[in-house]
């Protein structure tokens, strides 16, 4: 580090260090009031687009109009809240994160904040790159999963069956005018999916949070190889054991599927490669900077050396 990066000047005293402090939550939590309002206007169709992996394996499954129920007067609207929660976090993100470093940057080095910036930009990309592989790909995939094993197809003639009598006559008569029939079963219970709102958006939001955080694995590594925390030396030697580790998260964090398990692995694995490359990026910049200041010792090959074996 070169010895022109002085630090700012941060001699105020503690109860003004707690008041900036207090100042930054107070905005953070403003700003994640008004996006979680301006989230709940549009709850509705957010709640259709996540749940639109579900729908499309419904339809899929010989189900032409999928439906969703709700049990208590409730659970409707805090499912909404939920959404609002989630999605106001987000939109209130770059507010919360800028307050974050007003208060920590003037305790850190010039090349500091120009070494933590850049992360803190990635983040949130890496979070939606993973949200999306979430929702677009690993979801479909657990609901054609676990639906495959329901008969939804009975879902509608259940419907048509009972229509004269539960339905409201709107819907009656969006129905088709066939005779179709539940079949009749000697024995047994017949056994059909009716989908629960708020379950079924459980499963979504942790699909989405669950592949967002693993998204997050090359942006913190590469932060701790900055740090000088770990070296790529050191995350090659432990690479068997990485592998260990991903195969119990894909098969904590996914469907009893081995294709999904498979995609899941294959992605985080392939993003721990791709940190790998990077802290080496990191290593070799590093080196630059400390042959150009004089300060890169052959000691330091030989280390690098003997960690590589």
């Amino acid at each position: 580090m070169s010895v022109k990066d002085d630090i700012e000047d941060s001699s105020a005293p503690l109860i003004e260090h707690l008041a900036e402090l207090r100042t930054r939550l107070i905005r953070s939590a403003v700003a994640f009031i008004i996006g979680m309002c301006l989230a709940f206007t549009v709850s509705e169709p957010i709640l259709q687009f996540l749940l639109g992996p579900i729908e499309h394996t419904l339809r899929a499954l010989g189900d032409p109009s999928p439906t969703m129920q709700y049990t208590s007067p409730q659970e409707y609207l805090f499912t909404l809240f939920r959404i609002s929660m989630v999605f106001g976090f987000a939109l209130a993100f770059p507010v919360i994160s800028y307050q974050m470093w007003r208060f920590v940057a003037p305790g850190l080095y010039k090349s500091e904040k120009g070494a933590f910036l850049p992360f803190m930009i990635a983040s949130p990309f890496m979070f939606l790159l993973g949200a999306s592989f979430a929702h677009f790909v690993v979801t479909p995939m657990a609901m054609a999963f676990f639906l495959g094993f329901a008969d939804v197809s009975s879902i509608f003639a259940n419907l048509l069956q009972s229509a004269p009598v539960n339905l409201p006559d709107s819907l009656i008569a969006a129905l088709p005018t066939d005779n179709a029939v539940v079949p009749e079963t000697v024995e047994g219970i017949r056994i059909t999916f009716f989908g629960k709102v708020n379950e079924s958006l459980d499963i979504t939001l942790k699909f989405i949070i669950a592949f967002g955080v693993c998204f997050q694995l090359p942006v913190l590594l590469t932060l701790m190889g900055k740090a000088g925390l770990v070296s790529a030396a050191g995350l090659g030697a432990v690479r068997k054991y990485a592998m260990v580790g991903i195969l119990v998260l894909a098969a904590v964090v996914t469907p009893p599927d081995v294709t999904t398990q498979v995609i899941l692995f294959v992605v985080v694995y392939g993003l721990y490669e791709v940190s790998i490359v990077l802290v080496r990026l990191v290593e070799r910049k590093r080196e630059k900077e400390l042959r150009a200041q004089g300060l890169w010792f052959e000691d330091d090959d030989a280390t690098d050396a003997e960690a590589d074996k």
